[in-house]
């Protein structure tokens, strides 16, 4: 017989055994995500406010390039879109759970 040794995998598993995992607690986690999700947010409301302040700037006739303006739009456009999807996905996941028997 050949032999074969997998000395990739047998150091992958040792690396993984040898790892600490960082345990938080549920109110840590949920901490972490109201931040992360706050933050997020509060992103997405900048872009919305940037394009608004161009667009503003763009009809009252102030020296403001349209493609910034454009571009301004889309981003605000383009991340309100995926925040709205990513809310649905949850609300989903959430719905999902509800409906699994314990």
């Amino acid at each position: 017989m050949n032999n074969v040794t997998f000395s990739p995998v047998s150091q992958s598993v040792q690396n993984i055994n040898n790892t600490t995992v960082n345990r938080t607690t549920p109110f840590e986690a949920q901490k972490d995500f109201a931040s992360v999700l706050k933050d997020s947010i509060n992103k997405v409301n900048e872009t919305q406010i940037e394009s608004d302040k161009l667009t503003e700037k763009l009809a009252r006739g102030e020296n403001v390039d349209l493609h910034q303006v454009m571009i301004a739009s889309q981003k605000a456009s383009v991340t309100m879109t995926a925040t709205l999807e990513i809310r649905n996905k949850v609300i989903e996941a959430y719905q999902e759970m509800m409906r699994m028997q314990v």
